[in-house]
């Protein structure tokens, strides 16, 4: 048992060997605030979140911008930003507020214990004892704002930098389709609100119903702490009595989310969403919803897990090839599968692209699916790869977009705020057992699609068809609204207006006193950086082993020279990459090759990575990768199933060909308002160097369009038998290619699969043939790219050549993306501009420097404040401290750890592409020698404008404005 400190009392204790942790309960005694720590004394990462129980009675995004809001100052740390600042004078792997649907949780991870206490103080601080300036409402939450300052005539404005964020997530149809669907699932309880908040609704919150939902929400009763790594529960529980736990009475309401009533017959209806096209055919979205018990029930949830995932999980599964091969739609809809974070769990169906007459007979196909799976079950092999599936997600250690132990933590917050059984999810072996047991019976499946979804009422079948006019409507309604409020505006209350903007500029000016606030120093940074090594084995396939703590799992990848590609086929490699592991095996057609890959590995995955040489970006390498794992029992016929697919890979299914790429156009489409920044800055830099062009060609906005056009075409039967045989011709050039094998384990899993993968690969009867290796032409142009789209907001990006990573001024324009960004663009673009991010970094991989901002209400001025960091910087007086918070967070990001396996991968990789353990220590190095001599030497050498290049995506709309700009215009929609 852990010890715990006097001022809490321990629950329960339970031990998961599979994930080499013990998970703890305890209980403050006063408060009644729980704890449950995991600990995990051979990890150095610690985590540590706190989650407040929030549950919103509206749309007006009240939980959301309350976390804005409570990082905005605090009683201890009276400063206007102290989030952003920590995460200037900090180390941590990871720092971040998140709201979900009914709690708010704050999370942070680092690996030095000097840096976790001071952001844990500062955390506490921001949580409990929040300031909740009204002026940081305003900033954070809305505002009404003259569109020309301090003048009372010019038109009324809506400001507010969560007002923007959620204007860019609610362009999203997937998100207008969740928030829909959820608002009929749930008449009663708080899923019924849009948690994030509704931009038309975000305006009626009030800065008193704010401060009332933070006095309730945010106390300790109503708080879950959680923590990870190996700093002991006590130490931890000391920090939180003393810091915040002494001030803190027991509450008597215990927030809640009570059960939903249920519905006693199908509700069935039709919303709609914008849509800039006037082509409505096949845009349309049609969703089954059932509401199918709680989420934190243990059993139920595994059980609804199975059956979700039996029916949905990949094309082998009997639903969802229902929906991937139906002409009532294009593909299944992205809202497919089992949502189980909320109190009760959701199962989710249906298509999308297709149109409003087909709803009757889309919910037709599902039940006629979900009849025959009643009445005659599945086969035993597709319910065992599920449970196969499971027990391999329960067993993988992660960690390289999370911290691990964050993503354990996250993986169990249904279960911590709704009361339940946090160790039970994460040790599922026993539940696990059962079920497998409980499947064996044939009618297991048939009794659950009873119990969950035939005889369950409580079912919407929701409609969400395109409307053409409804983006000018809203906006109408937007401007009718502000007009009424203009015109009821005294002359005193547009005095106040103005003074309000006037007192907010100057609060985002006012020059920040950092020194209250904890930091760590360049003396905390470690010298080196740690180096994984490798173990080359020479054979006819060359092969290197890592050894790494996988916990039962074997990592094994197979790397090719990619070779060369004329234009033709080079357009079709991304589309390659996805079907190759998407198609039939030999006499196995696509379904039963899915299947298989379910039984025997956690999937495969095949992507191409194209690389700068480290010394000039226009010298470039590339290589094929196609990567998968397996637990150590199945490493044979995990490599048996790869061996098989390289060999006989079939690109005669021609129809499932079409099905893919049409459910590929749907992601790539629905990916532009949530990756917009990214797609604008790849945009820019596209004519830095030759991977730059081919990125944006292949992955980026280009290569988008590129789908959408190609989708098309498949319609015609020739068009598709001659994609077919292009990605025929690809697999044949890369079979004929020089390879090699990258295997990652445990030492004495190592031992024994070693050389059964090799010795398959080996005898495989590949045989390598003359080789041409991939080569592009060399690029350096400037380009002003303009991208239309469905969005209510703008991203932005410019970019400027520059350097390669081994160049010594590689690490200085690495500081100098943070230096801009904490100094300049932060301030310039969110706080006052509004838009939800901005920023600016150093690609070395391309040789570019990017500026890009983020859900932004503007363009020219985000351009020009771009221009403005620069000068900035060359004309104003700096403090070193500066200087060295950006070196810190370029360290931070360096030193961010990732999986065990995902730590050996980069290393191989790097090694490959000339990224060696000495060359990374020598850019380390440079970065920490960074003066601020350097970054003005550096941003007048490269950051010229006659250099730059551009790229925003904004709304259909303002096609007239980016032409105005200079910019060169492609419509997406």
């Amino acid at each position: 048992m852990t010890i715990a400190h006097e001022s809490f009392e321990w629950i329960r204790s339970e031990t998961i060997d599979s994930l080499k942790l013990t998970v703890v309960e305890y209980r403050h005694r006063v408060t009644g605030a729980q704890h449950f720590h995991f600990d995990a004394p051979e990890n150095p990462e610690n985590v540590f979140l706190v989650a407040l129980r929030t549950v919103p009675t509206d749309s007006t995004g009240v939980a959301h911008i309350l976390e804005h809001t409570a990082l905005c100052g605090s009683e201890k740390y009276p400063v206007r930003d102290p989030f952003f600042m920590m995460i200037r004078r900090s180390l941590n792997t990871f720092m971040n507020a998140f709201t979900s649907s009914d709690w708010t949780a704050y999370p942070f991870a680092s690996q030095n214990r000097k840096d976790f206490a001071n952001l844990l103080d500062v955390y506490l601080d921001a949580v409990f004892f929040a300031n909740l300036d009204p002026l940081d409402f305003a900033q954070e939450g809305h505002r009404l704002e003259f569109a020309e300052p301090g003048n009372p005539d010019s038109p009324l404005m809506f400001k507010g930098v969560v007002y923007n964020e959620m204007k860019g997530a609610m362009s999203s149809p997937s998100s207008i389709l969740w928030q829909s669907l959820t608002r009929y699932l749930f008449p009663t309880t708080t899923y019924h609100h849009n948690s994030g908040g509704d931009p038309e609704c975000i305006v009626d919150l009030s800065y008193t119903d704010l401060v009332a939902f933070y006095r309730t929400h945010y106390h300790p009763t109503n708080a879950v702490f959680m923590t990870y790594g190996n700093i002991p529960a006590s130490e931890h529980q000391q920090i939180f009595q003393e810091r915040v736990l002494h001030r803190f009475e027991k509450l008597d309401e215990i927030i809640t989310v009570p059960a939903e009533k249920r519905y006693h017959a199908p509700v069935r209806v039709e919303e709609s969403y914008p849509l800039s096209d006037d082509a409505m055919e096949g845009k349309t979205h049609i969703v089954l919803g059932w509401l199918i018990g709680s989420g934190v029930d243990l059993e139920t949830s595994l059980r609804a897990e199975l059956l979700a995932d039996v029916l949905l999980d990949n094309s082998g599964s009997p639903l969802l090839h229902a929906l991937e091969t139906s002409d009532l739609g294009s593909s299944p809809s992205p809202l497919c599968g089992l949502e189980d974070s909320h109190r009760e769990m959701v199962f989710a169906c249906g298509l999308e692209g297709s149109d409003p007459e087909h709803a009757a007979a889309v919910e037709q196909l599902i039940y006629d699916v979900l009849r025959d799976v009643a009445e005659n079950g599945v086969a035993p092999e597709l319910v065992e790869a599920v449970l196969h599936q499971i027990e391999l997600g329960q067993r993988e250690i992660s960690g390289d977009s999370y911290p691990y132990g964050l993503q354990l933590i996250l993986g169990t917050m249904g279960q911590a705020v709704h009361r339940g059984d946090v160790a039970g999810a994460l040790n599922i072996d026993r539940v696990l057992v059962k079920l497998r047991q409980e499947a064996q019976s044939p009618d297991f499946i048939p009794s659950l699609v009873r119990q969950f979804l035939l005889d369950n009422p409580h079912m919407v079948r929701l409609t969400l068809k395109p409307d053409t006019g409804f983006g000018e409507r809203r906006d109408a309604a937007e401007t009718h609204r502000l007009n009424a409020i203009k015109t009821q505006l005294t002359a005193e209350q547009k005095t106040e207006l103005i003074e309000l903007a006037a007192q907010l500029s100057a609060r985002q000016e006012r020059k920040l006193d950092p020194e209250t606030l904890p930091k760590v120093g360049l003396e905390d940074v470690p010298a080196t950086l740690p180096v994984f090594h490798g173990e080359t084995l020479a054979g006819t396939i060359p092969a290197t082993r890592y050894s790494a703590g996988t916990n039962g799992l074997v990592y094994a990848q197979l790397i090719v020279d990619l070779p060369q590609l004329d234009d033709e086929l080079l357009n079709l490699l991304p589309y390659y990459s996805v079907l190759l592991t998407e198609l039939g095996i030999g006499a196995r057609d696509y379904r039963e090759a899915q299947v298989w890959q379910s039984r025997v590995c956690g999937g495969i995955h095949a992507h191409t990575n194209v690389r700068g040489a480290i010394d000039d970006v226009q010298s470039i390498k590339g290589h094929f990768i196609i990567g998968t794992k397996a637990l150590a029992r199945n490493c044979q016929p995990m490599t048996e199933l790869m061996v098989e697919m390289f060999q006989h890979v079939r690109f005669d299914e021609l129809d499932h060909i079409h099905e893919v790429i049409s459910q590929l156009k749907a992601s790539q489409m629905q990916s532009v308002t949530g990756s917009g920044h990214t797609l604008a800055m790849l945009a820019a830099s596209s004519g830095m160097s030759p991977v730059a062009a081919l990125s944006h060609r292949l992955r980026g906005l280009a290569g988008i369009r590129h789908t959408k056009i190609i989708e098309q075409k498949l319609e015609n039967n020739d068009a598709l038998a001659a994609f077919a045989a292009g990605l025929a011709e690809i697999h044949r050039r890369i079979q004929a290619a020089p390879r090699q094998i990258l295997l990652i384990g445990e030492d004495e899993i190592l031992q024994s699969a070693t050389p059964q993968v090799c010795s398959l690969w080996e005898n495989s009867g590949l045989q390598q043939a003359p080789y041409q290796p991939f080569a592009l032409s060399a690029v350096r142009q400037t380009s002003r790219q303009g991208w239309l789209t469905n969005t209510q907001v703008n991203f932005c990006a410019k970019a400027y050549p520059t350097v390669p990573v081994d160049h010594p001024d590689a690490p200085v324009l690495s500081v100098l993306g943070g230096f801009l960004r904490n100094g300049y663009l932060h301030r310039a673009i969110r706080e006052q501009g509004g838009a939800y991010g901005g920023g600016a970094n150093q690609d070395s991989d391309v040789a570019a420097f990017r500026f890009y901002s983020y859900r932004d209400p503007r363009m020219e001025e985000t351009l020009a404040d771009f221009d403005q960091s620069v000068q900035w910087l060359l004309q104003e007086q700096h403090e070193w401290r500066h200087v060295e918070e950006a070196i810190l967070g370029v360290i931070g990001n360096m030193d961010k750890p990732g999986s065990p396996a995902g730590e050996a991968k980069k290393a191989f990789h790097n090694q490959l592409l000339g990224r060696t353990p000495e060359q990374r220590q020598r850019y380390r190095e440079r970065v920490l020698s960074v003066t601020l001599d350097d970054l003005q030497r550096v941003a007048s050498t490269y950051l010229q404008p006659e250099a730059a290049s551009m790229a925003v995506v904004s709304r259909v709309e303002n096609g007239e404005k980016l032409r105005k700009l200079g910019l060169e215009t492609t419509t997406l929609v």
